[in-house]
């Protein structure tokens, strides 16, 4: 009998669906074994008592404790479960340790960081704090690596890595505070304070002060005046028609400078909006504030939603019920409520760091000039792991005023003075505020802060409201300074001299009119500004938006401050649209009027399906380009690596100035007159966007304005998996020069609105959900809210699912 023979393909077939299952049931099992445990019972050591963690349905945090001991204990284990991978990039990161995880691939960003030796900041920092600061640190600790420790299967990234998690360790919660210092100051770079000075170094003075001028049109600070409109130099001071020049600056030049000029563009500075009522405009007598705070976005988010409860005589009932995010790798509440305030924060931009002129002695490089004499530099050797590859070591020279990392206009060594260089810059001190009971005792606690300075917005339960700064490292300074410019601090009362007592921090406590704002804008002049400084302060435009909406509302709900977050309207495009109508007036050229037609018509928004605002938005920035580029080509012809300093829309008055008055002699010799110039960055607008697929009319704000909100392993892998981690690549409306803040991979991390004592009619969205795990049921949640900025409730809802911890042994 003949047997039919089974063909070879179905054999190979059927071998390679196997092999594809098991890989497949494999992973399956590897991630949801790094699942976080979220009910039944378990025992773990360190606890005084047992305590409830309960998850509502969008992954919400409650925890329940007898003590905030405990209650710390079971934020770290929930944090470590839900978080881990990202906890540990942020310590790596700030450490420069990151290329010991992944490769070669993190060695230059470890090169870059590692010269600020944050791991040694931070474990000074943690010797130096008082035994019961530590204590909560290692009680945070504890809980980490018991949660990391109870997971049946390593977090999954590490299976792709190739690694295993290392413990975490009480100072790695100051590094998570590096971290921020980090993502809030420009990386220690200082790039905008070299550019100023290579500016100043090639141009005149006058011209320097004129293009970097504030904007007194836009600014909308909380106290003083408004700055003086710029003054535009004389052709006396400089003139580009005279003189050796670079070659000519039109159109095809200044794109090819375009880069160099992005830092004044496009606006992608961490930053934040915040505003609050006072009780007289609610209808329940309490105060109203808001809070969204702008950052880069990724999957998941960097916050982490969590709602604290623990016995506590201070609070009302006794019992602490403190409700908002967390940031993991730190135990604290960073925004929230707790019944009776109600906090956020944003970025302050005040200036923090400064260049030093080091002069070394000619006898003996290894000493520099100190006031009185001569100091040895120190030279640390800095050991660099590098996963796959041999180790590398960074030598870093370090002043008593902090490393030296750069070179003056004149090739002088430049020492980099950072408050992130400071232990005394680091402890825990956040965590007071969610017991605050009043505006007046939460301002009395932010100078005390170990953080980035912050500006600190508090509302009450009593109905009043408060800013001030928060932050406990404000430099002094003498009062002759400069600290735009490198100086010399080898000078006897020269240099910083200390810090900002708390009788010496601003502060705005319930103004007439019952309304405070800030959106990382300039918030205080005189004596306060020269405290504080200026970092590259937002233009303001934002901020007068936010003012204005607040001035047009009587009576305030959670609702209306929602709205005000989400405001998308292009209130500082629209002298930039009626220039472009007027300057299109009379074209004959087809394209033109196809760009003056499509523009005509002003929506006022940027919502995705808007072609007027990405047309009148193009047609600015390329103003901008043409106006600035013969002054950027002089400074770079001697600093190839120069940029426009950075700091958002700061040529904006000096532009408009230059529109307004047309001087010839600083103009681009290459236009015969201003209108030209302007005429020629529309036709540049139309002839760029108009030979792309579907012409002027598709080129939509949605087109160039999508979410791009990844995960940190979607780079790596093909499209066709990493899609499953990513964020829906929704085109957001909103933009930088207003309250709804969007860009790609940018914009609002939470937005909270929430009256303190009145949490259940709270908002809390939050995009990118709680959990880093594609399979837990909580990835990704709640961030289709945010997209649509639907309220989603602070509070979190019944509890889907309940887990105890429960004191065992060691």
């Amino acid at each position: 009998m003949n047997r039919r023979r089974f063909p070879w393909w179905r054999a190979l077939a059927l071998a390679v669906l196997v092999v594809l299952a098991a890989t497949l049931a494999t992973g399956w099992y590897l991630l949801a074994g790094s699942r976080a445990r979220l009910e039944g019972g378990l025992q773990v050591a360190g606890l005084g008592a047992p305590v409830t963690v309960a998850r509502d349905a969008n992954g919400s945090v409650v925890i329940d404790a007898r003590s905030r001991a405990d209650a710390t204990f079971a934020l770290g284990f929930v944090h470590a479960q839900e978080r881990w991978f990202e906890m540990d990039l942020m310590r790596r990161v700030a450490a420069g340790e990151l290329a010991e995880l992944v490769g070669p691939a993190a060695l230059d960003s470890d090169l870059d960081i590692r010269r600020h030796r944050l791991r040694a900041v931070a474990e000074a920092a943690y010797v130096a704090m008082t035994p019961e600061q530590r204590q909560v640190l290692d009680r945070y600790r504890d809980g980490v690596n018991a949660g990391l420790a109870d997971l049946r299967e390593k977090p999954w990234e590490y299976f792709l890595l190739g690694s295993e998690p290392k413990p975490w360790r009480s100072e790695d919660c100051l590094l998570v505070i590096g971290a921020m210092y980090l993502d809030l100051h420009g990386h220690g770079h200082n790039t905008r304070e070299l550019d100023i000075a290579r500016m100043r170094a090639v141009l005149p003075t006058p011209l320097v002060d004129f293009l970097l001028a504030p904007d007194p049109d836009w600014e909308a600070p909380l106290t003083g005046t408004l700055s003086r409109p710029p003054v535009l130099p004389g052709a006396a001071v400089f003139d580009l028609r005279k003189g050796p020049a670079p070659a000519t600056t039109t159109a095809s030049v200044a794109a090819a400078l375009a880069p160099a000029l992005a830092p004044a563009l496009e606006t992608r500075h961490p930053g934040s909006n915040n505003f609050a009522v006072g009780g007289t405009l609610t209808d329940t007598g309490a105060a109203m504030l808001a809070n969204d705070m702008h950052l880069g976005l990724r999957v998941p988010d960097i916050w982490f939603r969590a709602r604290l409860r623990y016995p506590d005589a201070t609070a009302p009932d006794g019992i602490r019920d403190a409700v908002g995010v967390t940031l993991p790798g730190t135990p604290a509440l960073i925004i929230g409520s707790n019944g009776q305030i109600a906090w956020g924060f944003t970025n302050s931009y005040g200036d923090w760091l400064d260049w030093v002129r080091v002069t070394r002695d000619p006898a003996d490089p290894s000493r520099y000039k100190v006031p009185g004499g001569w100091a040895t530099i120190e030279r640390h050797a800095e050991r660099i792991h590098v996963k796959g590859a041999p180790d590398r070591v960074l030598d870093v020279d370090d002043t008593r005023w902090g490393p030296i990392l750069a070179e003056d206009a004149d090739g002088t060594p430049l020492a980099l003075a950072w408050i992130a260089h400071d232990p005394h810059a680091y402890n825990l001190g956040l965590m007071q505020l969610e017991r605050a009971s009043s505006v007046g005792a939460a301002l009395d606690l932010a100078p005390t802060l170990g953080m980035p300075p912050q500006n600190l917005l508090v509302a009450d339960r009593e109905g009043h409201i408060g800013w001030t700064l928060a932050g406990n490292a404000i430099p002094l300074r003498p009062f002759d300074s400069d600290p735009q410019q490198p100086a010399d601090w080898s000078e006897a009362g020269s240099g910083w001299q200390g810090w900002a007592t708390p009788g010496q921090y601003p502060r705005v406590v319930d103004p007439p009119g019952g309304r405070l704002w800030t959106a990382n804008n300039r918030t205080v002049d005189g004596v306060a500004l020269d405290l504080l400084g200026n970092g590259g302060h937002d233009l303001g435009a934002r901020a007068q938006q936010i003012r204005d909406d607040l001035a047009g509302h009587s009576v305030f709900t959670t609702g209306n401050l929602l709205d005000i977050q989400l405001d998308d309207r292009a209130i500082f495009l629209t002298p930039w649209q009626r220039l472009l109508q007027d300057t299109l007036a009379d074209t004959s050229d087809p394209a033109l009027q196809s760009l003056r037609k499509l523009t005509a018509n002003w929506r006022n928004r940027a919502a995705p399906d808007s072609v007027d605002y990405r047309l009148v938005r193009a047609f600015r920035q390329e103003v901008h380009r043409l106006a600035l580029a013969p002054f950027l080509a002089r400074v770079k012809a001697r600093y190839p690596d120069f940029a426009w300093p950075s700091g958002a829309g700061n040529a904006e008055a000096a532009v408009w100035s230059l529109l307004r008055d047309q001087p010839a002699w600083l103009l681009d010799p290459g236009y015969r007159n201003w209108n030209a110039l302007l005429q020629d960055a529309a036709r540049q607008v139309a002839i760029r966007l108009g030979k792309q697929p579907g012409g002027l009319a598709a080129r939509n704000w949605g087109e160039v304005n999508p979410a791009e909100i990844r995960h940190a392993f979607s780079p790596a892998l093909p499209h066709f998996l990493s899609r499953f981690l990513d964020m829906p690549d929704s085109p957001l409306p909103g933009d930088a020069n207003m309250p709804r803040v969007a860009a790609p991979g940018f914009g609002a991390s939470e937005r909270l609105a929430v009256s303190p004592g009145h949490e259940a009619n709270g908002i809390l969205e939050m995009p990118g959900g709680q959990s880093d795990n594609p399979l837990s049921p909580y990835y990704g949640a709640g961030h289709a809210e945010w997209v649509e900025g639907r309220p989603t409730p602070l509070l979190p809802g019944p509890a889907k699912w309940t887990l105890t911890l429960s004191p065992g042994r060691p």
